[in-house]
């Protein structure tokens, strides 16, 4: 089931999944996180929370209308490859499609770029680095 969940929730997940279990939660913090129109979902199975990702109302570039940028999604790795992520998404394209948002973006790390094509979203970018953690694309999908 996804829900709607707080900055702290998401820290240990982020921690695990995307950092490695390198840092410490605060280091997991990114601006923005605590924003009034941030937010936060996770899925949960059996009361466990096992899937995150974070929506920042930001623009791409000159792309027009409101956007939001999805940060920080991970899903724990037992429960990886069981369209728990897809649900997720889609919850939150449906979401935003009600908030009258006009586009979601994100920096894609190379290895989810298929996932987030088979959400719909495009990559608009050309492939770069992120240091420390590799290769990414931005990926686009228009809501409305």
């Amino acid at each position: 089931m996804v829900k709607f969940i707080t900055n702290d929730d998401v820290l240990p997940i982020r921690n695990e999944v995307l950092r490695e279990g390198r840092l410490t939660l605060d280091e997991c913090r990114w601006p923005g996180d605590d924003d009034s129109e941030s937010f936060h979902l996770g899925y949960f199975a059996d009361e466990q929370l096992v899937c995150i990702a974070s929506f920042h109302k930001t623009g791409y570039k000159d792309f027009q209308g409101i956007g939001y940028q999805l940060r920080g999604m991970a899903t724990l790795a037992a429960y990886q490859g069981k369209g728990i992520g897809n649900q997720l998404v889609n919850f939150a394209i449906t979401y935003m499609r009600g908030q009258r948002v006009s586009y979601v973006w994100c920096n894609a790390r190379k290895k989810a770029a298929n996932f987030y094509s088979s959400l719909g979203f495009e990559i608009v970018s050309n492939e770069f680095d992120i240091p420390g953690i590799g290769p990414h694309y931005v990926m686009y999908l228009k809501i409305q």
